[in-house]
């Protein structure tokens, strides 16, 4: 049997191109997975271990704990080392003229040790020279030659002089250094940042080169017992890449989340792979009935049928196996080389492991096999001289119909059971579980809901004439097949309705939630600040500046006048004008009047005591319905209290760090602290112009960015997030989704194979080729569209419920259907069915009524 099997894969090849096509995407995206994650884990170990380049050997201490400082002396005592690195970091803030970024400060290494690629000018060797990553000294429009000023933001540190840069440097493709201004500076300046500590984050040690490195590591252990036990304890001497894999599964936590997300998805194109595998199988087997009963008739006996069926089905799934692996690694391949290009993924890494090979063979041979075995065996019960019979719709009044009907309700209504509890309790673990077992019961339920669906809908392409009708009949003419293909993108399209649905939900509830915290769109915070106590200065600004900057409506300024009462936790209140308050408040309800503390909703008590210059006053309060608010009195009211005494203001910078003897240089609270603005953006400004307008009032200001904040702001943050997230996982599903079309194509391709005698005889009564490819069109978007409209339905529950248990912690879930996406799905689902009946229509038009009509 095993010529046989070959022989029908060598004769008819093209009918199983459908088979090798779904085998192969699915094998595909397994092995991707897989290779994603050790890629990811490979860049990853690749850019930290660009930091250990020229080391043998790496001390570090227990996490974010660092090395003793006096380990340094140490192991230079060692004979067989030959240089030592004690690695020190700070993290400031640059100011380069009006701009203030995060920076790194790192300190050098001496030249054995010394990993940073000097690109322009020189590394820096004064006390008062840094180097600038020539990414960020692009950004920051910084030279060679040029000052910048650092400034730890610590009470107790004097913001450093001028600092000039003496060259640039690579950009370090640690990722610990990642969004931030990389600046390797002398020791000094990085202990001036950190308080005059010496921090050590770890020791790189040099060997000699004809030292044994693991010989000089537990020379270093031992020297490591010198040390106070303190001091000593969880320190670890590791080679440089043990200590690169330590660092990688400590940023990973030991857990490989994306790949596990990615094996998810992998997994639903695995499934409905297998459902157009059997399928296809399944109208193969009953197109060679008289084949197999000839074989019967012959000898053949019913495990050799069975296993030439599990033959055809091994080399297939081999064959297309082996394409779908190299089809990963191809693609990943390209990637990879793209993202080398750029100056965030120059170290990326192709890595494909064992498993990537083995499991993406093993799936797609087994899942070939599995999806064969039920049409091998009903191949098995061909009797000779059996005639070509459709099968019919599943009966429930039949065995097998009786327990599948009964499995699809107990695994729909135990499902459905999970889903509510989780979409109740806000549990999204019983959420997902039930949402996964009772989408199984309606796959199983589907041979008795499909058909008949089919059946409904077909009634309405009978108006098209002849053809209409005619494949209105055809496409649920074997209902097993058409259930089959319509099960396969179900699957897909009920997946990607339920993530667009949840994400707009999201979308709608975290956009109401924002609203409801924030009374205003945007806050740009200490502008005009003296930059006292380690404090970066802050930029200068007025309402009409801030009112040119395109976007923005209307403008208040909030000025900070006094302190409660201690017993009152010694807030800052500020003080507005209410008109101009009243212009940029979302809440109409809002309103500020003389002789009162707007408060925020957190805020929960009748009155408040102000500590004033002209004495103690107490106000009551009326508390606001949002959480990110200040308390604010009206500038008459701030005017009678006389703004805050000496002595409160002098306690209140005090408190922060500074000299009680500065209080009186700094005057007021908004001299020291500077002003607030309070803005509302013309309605309508969609992400991209929010975050322009964010860019223009950090400019024209002159504060940083991080200073800009408020709900507009935090909405596009969302709503990025959310876009990202649903363009990722609808990219995921498309896989499922082709794969499941490519099934629709086959059941056409086949059911054209099969009916060609009978589409001849149509032709030969005056069928036309127009009529004939409309009628095989008609078929598919029956088939397509029914199986798109059930999805769409099933995945709009799943998106409302899967929202629910998702959100109800985070929000107050706000439900909205995105009746324009939706209707996209099922419009490109149509568009795709038709477009899969146009090759099959194509060859049944172009086969002559008398060549079919002789055809076996």
């Amino acid at each position: 049997m095993l010529q046989v099997a070959l022989a029908q894969l060598r004769v008819h090849a093209r009918r199983f191109i459908a088979v090798g096509l779904a085998v192969m995407l699915g094998v595909a995206f397994v092995s991707a997975a897989l290779t994603v994650g050790a890629t990811t884990k490979a860049t990853l170990g690749a850019s930290i271990g660009a930091s250990y380049a020229k080391a043998d050997l790496v001390v570090s201490g227990p996490e974010g704990l660092g090395v003793p400082p006096a380990a340094v002396g140490t192991f230079e005592a060692l004979p067989e080392v030959t240089a030592v690195y004690g690695l020190e970091r700070a993290y400031a803030q640059l100011t380069t003229g009006s701009r203030t970024s995060s920076a790194a400060l790192t300190s050098t290494a001496p030249g054995e040790l010394d990993t940073a690629e000097v690109t322009q000018g020189s590394a820096p060797s004064g006390p008062n020279e840094v180097a600038l990553d020539s990414a960020s000294a692009a950004r920051l429009e910084v030279a060679p030659g040029d000052t910048v000023a650092i400034d730890a933001g610590g009470p107790s540190t004097d913001p450093a002089g001028a600092l000039t840069v003496t060259g640039l440097t690579a950009p370090s493709p640690d990722p610990n250094l990642a969004d931030t201004v990389q600046v390797l500076a002398p020791a000094s300046l990085v202990r001036a940042a950190t308080g005059g500590d010496t921090i050590v984050r770890h020791i790189q040690l040099a060997v000699a080169p004809d030292a044994d490195p693991a010989a000089v590591a537990a020379a270093a252990s031992a020297a490591l017992n010198d040390l106070p036990a303190d001091q000593r304890e969880g320190v670890i001497v590791r080679t440089a890449a043990e200590q690169t894999t330590a660092d990688v599964a400590s940023l990973s936590n030991g857990d490989d989340i994306l790949t596990a997300i990615l094996l998810a998805f992998a997994a639903v194109s695995v499934l409905v792979a297998g459902l157009v595998i059997s399928n296809t199988f399944s109208v193969l087997v009953a197109q060679r009935t008289r084949e197999l009963a000839l074989l019967r008739t012959i000898g053949a006996e019913r495990r050799q049928i069975r296993r030439s069926v599990l033959i055809e089905a091994g080399v297939v799934g081999l064959v297309a196996s082996a394409l779908g692996v190299l089809l990963a690694v191809g693609v990943l391949a390209v990637l990879v080389g793209l993202a080398r290009r750029t100056d965030v993924g120059s170290v990326a890494v192709l890595a494909v492991p064992p498993s990537a090979v083995v499991a993406g063979l093993a799936v797609g041979v087994l899942m070939t096999l599995i999806a064969a075995v039920v049409p091998a065996r009903a191949a098995t019960r061909v009797a000779p001289l059996a005639a070509l019979r459709p099968s019919g719709p599943a009966d429930a009044k039949s065995r097998g119909g009786k327990v599948r009907l009964a499995a699809g309700l107990l695994a729909v209504v135990a499902g459905g059971g999970l889903l509510a509890l989780g979409a109740s309790s806000a549990g999204l673990v019983p959420a997902v579980a039930g949402g996964g077992l009772s989408f199984l019961g309606v796959v199983l339920l589907a041979p008795f809901f499909v058909p008949f669906s089919v059946a409904a809908v077909g009634r309405l392409a009978r108006p098209l004439g002849v053809a209409g009708q005619l494949a209105s009949l055809n496409a649920v003419r074997n209902p097993a097949r058409t259930t089959a293909s319509s099960s396969a993108l179900i699957v897909g399209v009920t997946l990607v309705t339920m993530m667009i649905v949840g994400a707009q939900t999201a979308r709608t509830s975290f956009d109401a939630e924002l609203a409801e915290n924030f009374a205003v769109d945007v806050e740009v915070s200490g502008l005009g600040a003296s930059g006292a106590a380690g404090r970066t200065p802050g930029g200068t600004a007025d309402a009409q500046t801030l009112l040119g900057v395109e976007g923005v409506k209307s403008a208040v300024e909030l000025t900070p006048v006094v302190l409660t009462s201690d017993a009152d936790g010694g807030r800052l209140v500020y003080a507005a004008d209410p008109e101009e308050l009243a212009a940029v408040l979302r809440s109409q309800d809002t309103v500020l009047t003389d002789g009162i503390v707007l408060a925020p909703q957190t805020l929960q008590q009748p009155e408040i005591t102000l500590k004033g210059a002209n004495g103690p006053t107490t106000l009551p309060v009326t508390a606001t319905d949002s959480t990110f608010f200040v308390p604010l009195i009206t500038e008459a009211t701030a005017e009678r209290l006389g703004g805050t005494p000496p002595d409160a203001l002098d306690a209140f910078i005090g408190g922060t760090g500074e000299s009680s003897g500065q209080a009186a240089a700094n005057g007021t609270l908004a001299d020291y602290l500077g002003t607030t603005f309070w803005l509302q953006l013309d309605d309508g400004l969609d992400g991209p112009a929010v975050s322009k307008v964010k860019s223009q009032l950090a400019a024209v200001t002159g504060v940083p960015e991080y200073q800009v904040s408020g709900s507009a702001i935090e909405r596009v943050a969302y709503n990025e997030i959310i876009d990202l997230l649903l363009l990722i996982v609808t990219a995921l599903l498309a896989v499922a989704v082709l794969i499941a079309l490519i099934g629709v194509a086959n059941t056409l391709s086949l059911s054209v194979l099969e009916r060609r005698r009978e589409n001849s005889l149509l032709r030969a009564l005056g069928l036309t080729k127009a009529q004939l490819r409309g009628m095989l069109a008609v078929e598919a978007v029956l088939i397509a569209g029914v199986a798109a409209l059930l999805g769409t339905v099933l995945g709009i529950g799943y998106g409302v419920l899967g929202a629910q248990s998702a959100l109800r912690e985070l929000a107050t879930v706000q439900l909205s259907l995105p009746v324009g996406q939706i209707a996209a799905v099922l419009a490109v689902a149509v568009a795709a069915g038709l477009l899969a009946s146009v090759l099959p229509a194509r060859r049944a038009a172009r086969l002559s009524p008398v060549a079919g009509l002789a055809a076996d």
